[in-house]
């Protein structure tokens, strides 16, 4: 018999405040532009991760930190690479049209 694994949740208020941002360019390029300008400890501090979804083809969905999301746009308009939109939600990325 497999026991099943509860996962704790977390309260609201200690989860990671994120935005999405939907971009026309590779993981790669993100990571480097991202790495370039603000650095090993910048880009740790934006946790940037990118989301897997399949409902936006020939886009990239990449999330970070609200703190850290200046910087990012900044790190990614010196690379030449720009962000379509910018939304707190997956949900909001598709609706705004």
């Amino acid at each position: 018999m497999v026991k099943k694994i509860k996962r704790l949740k977390l309260k609201p208020s200690a989860r990671d405040k994120r935005r999405y941002f939907l971009v026309r360019a590779t993981n790669e390029k993100v990571e480097v532009a991202i790495f370039e300008y603000i650095g090993i400890l910048g880009f740790a501090k934006s946790a940037y991760m990118k989301v897997s979804t399949t409902n936006f083809p020939g886009l990239l969905v990449g999330s970070c930190l609200v703190k850290s999301l200046e910087n990012v746009r900044a790190s990614l308009a010196l690379a030449g690479i720009k962000i379509e939109r910018v939304s707190g939600t997956l949900k909001g990325l598709k609706t705004k049209s």
